[in-house]
Order: C-alpha cells, then structure tokens, then sequence
C-alpha cells in the first residue's frame, strides 16, 4: 500500500526515549516509508539533563522495535545533531543537510520529488522547531501520552531522596516510570544505576539541587552574572578543567561570578590570572580585549538563569607563555584551534558555543 509519506522527520533529544517517543515513531511508520530519527544535544557532555550518548540513544530506540514487524535497520535511520545556541539558523542547515544526506543515499529518484514530512508534539516553546521547516509542509502533530515528559523521568532517576537505601523502600523510579518506558529501556536503566557514571550525574544533581534551594526564599528568582575569558594566542586557546561540581573534569573557559563593587573587565582579568596563573601583566590583558559579548541563552546553566560576559583577548603571536590551574581549576592548559573544533563532549555548559 502506498504510504502518504516517504519519509517522516522526527527530532528529539530522547533523554530517555519513552512510551510517547516510541509510539510518535510507530505512528510514522504507518504513515511514511522510512523514518529518520534526528538525536538532538548529541555532542553535548554527560549532564543529568543529558545523561546517555547519541549512540547508546539510537540504540535504546533501536532496541524498543526489535520484536517489531517493521525492519528497524533500514526503516530507522539515525543522524546526529548538534546545539547550536545561539544561532538556530545555522542549526536548521545542520538538519536540512543530514535530511539531504539520507534522501540522496536512501531515497529512490530525485530528493526534490520524494514527499516529505515532519512529525512531533507540540508541547511548549521548547518545539518551536516543528515550525522552521515549512517545506516540509504542516507538521503531523501527535498528541501527549498520559502527560508524559523525559524532564519527569530523569528527575526520579536521579535524585537521591528517591532513591533510599532501605531495601524495605519502594523503589520510586520503578514505581513512578516503569509503565512509562518500554522494558530494553527500562532494564538498561536500571542497570545503568551501578555504574559510576551513574553515580557521578547523580552527584551532581544533587548540588544542582542544593543550589538551587539555597535560593528558594530569595523575593524574586536570581539572575547571575558571570564573565569568561577566552584568551587567543598563536592559534592556541587557554582552557581550564574544572575542578569540582558543576562540571567536574570538563574543560571550560576561564571565568566566574561577578564581584560586588568590579566591572565586568576588571572581573575576566582576575578570573585569568586566578584560574590560570597567566603570566601576562593586567594591563596587558586589558589592552588586548577585541570584543565583548553577552551570552544569555534561558537555558545555558542548569544551575539557573545566569548572563555571562565573554571577552575575547588575543595576545601577540609568540611562544605560549606558561600556566597552571588554580582557585576552581585544577588544570590550565593551551589547546590548538584544530583541537577545540573537536571537544565539544568535553566542554562545559555552553563554553563550545561561545
């Protein structure tokens, strides 16, 4: 029978994929020929917010339709895709080039006659996207499942007050999320719970946690203010590794939270020389500042609204003069331009974009 689709687009972080995902998908299957699933955040570092790899995704959702009547390996077509935060734009050309990809490798005849379509659930500003492709025509939109939102799931997962270590406990994450994922999915996760990556996120969820609580009386909800400062010299970028949570063990551009009584300048150069023990005089870095900008994106914390003030300080070509990590790091290091364009999983919150 002819399908009303040759392929259907479905885009999604899938953190976990649950029941909703998994049924969003078997309704595309009915309608189109072929599906391609589009991983969003799929480089970004392991977060509680983003706890599994694009790969170990794929395959939780490959897993969901292994008794399926569908062929999963050639009905199921993957790519990955990277945030781009501040510039949806180039984003929506990362997706319409790995929708070009599969429509020329596994379409039949020319892309621009196959009939194709985008498929989702429309359920707040956050799938403002379902729009942004408009030709692809009117998006197929599906309805919730039972209320159903990944944010929900990983909360349970992960947060400690739920998961005590008297045996006589339900166990909440079985109890709250067991009907709500399919069961590869649902036994992987459990599993998942032994391991110390499992250990680490939860960790950290826990100080996300407590920070945030620390704030819960405050009259209004707080806004922080931060600076980084991405020195350039010789084609080489000065990173520090973090040394405790947030982010332990990523690297991350140098920088921190705004002083009562400093300028946002004055702020970047002492986070360096704090941080990374730049040899290079105050006066020097001061000078050496190309360009400011304002990165606000709602959500490029999760510790909560926070502004930060990048300022790009390109020093003289010369030899890399040397550092070392102090204060909240525990490393500085100089990394080659070449080498950044590769560490996107290994750069905190939103430093890679910056």
């Amino acid at each position: 029978m002819t399908k009303k689709y040759d392929f259907l687009i479905f885009i999604g972080r899938f953190q976990p994929a649950h029941n909703a995902h998994i049924e969003i998908i078997r309704e595309a299957l009915k309608l189109a020929g072929q599906v391609i699933i589009l991983i969003g955040s799929s480089f970004q570092p392991r977060t509680h917010k983003n706890p599994f790899t694009a790969e170990e995704r794929e395959k939780l959702i490959r897993s969901a339709f292994e008794s399926d009547k569908y062929h999963c390996e050639t009905d199921l077509i993957f790519r990955y895709v990277s945030d781009k935060l501040y510039n949806d734009q180039q984003w929506a050309l990362e997706v319409q080039s790995h929708v070009q990809d599969v429509l020329e490798e596994f379409g039949d005849g020319l892309a621009s006659e196959m009939k194709v379509g985008i498929i989702g659930h429309k359920k707040d500003n956050s799938t403002f996207y379902l729009d942004m492709f408009p030709q692809w025509g009117d998006p197929v939109e599906f309805p919730n499942v039972k209320d159903l939102h990944a944010t929900s799931i990983r909360d349970y997962y992960f947060n400690e007050k739920w998961n005590d270590d008297d045996p006589l406990s339900p166990d909440v994450f079985t109890e709250m999320c067991k009907d709500y994922l399919n069961d590869g999915i649902f036994n992987f996760m459990t599993d998942w719970r032994k391991t110390e990556t499992f250990e680490y996120l939860s960790g950290e969820y826990s100080f996300y946690e407590n920070y945030k609580a620390a704030w819960k009386d405050s009259p209004y909800p707080p806004t922080f203010v931060t600076v980084d400062g991405i020195v350039i010299q010789s084609g080489h970028v000065l990173l520090v590794r973090r040394r405790a949570f947030p982010g332990k063990g990523l690297w991350a551009i140098p920088g921190g939270f705004l002083n009562q009584g400093e300028s946002v300048e004055d702020a970047v150069i002492r986070e360096l020389r704090e941080e990374t023990k730049l040899k290079v005089p105050p006066a020097v870095l001061k000078g050496s500042i190309e360009e400011s900008k304002v990165f606000d994106h709602p959500h490029r914390s999760l510790r909560g609204r926070t502004i930060t003030h990048a300022h790009l300080i390109l020093l003289n070509p010369g030899p890399l003069p040397p550092v070392k990590g102090g204060d909240d790091a525990d490393k500085a290091r100089w990394f080659s331009l070449e080498e950044i364009l590769t560490m996107e999983s290994q750069l905190f919150e939103d430093h890679y974009s910056i």
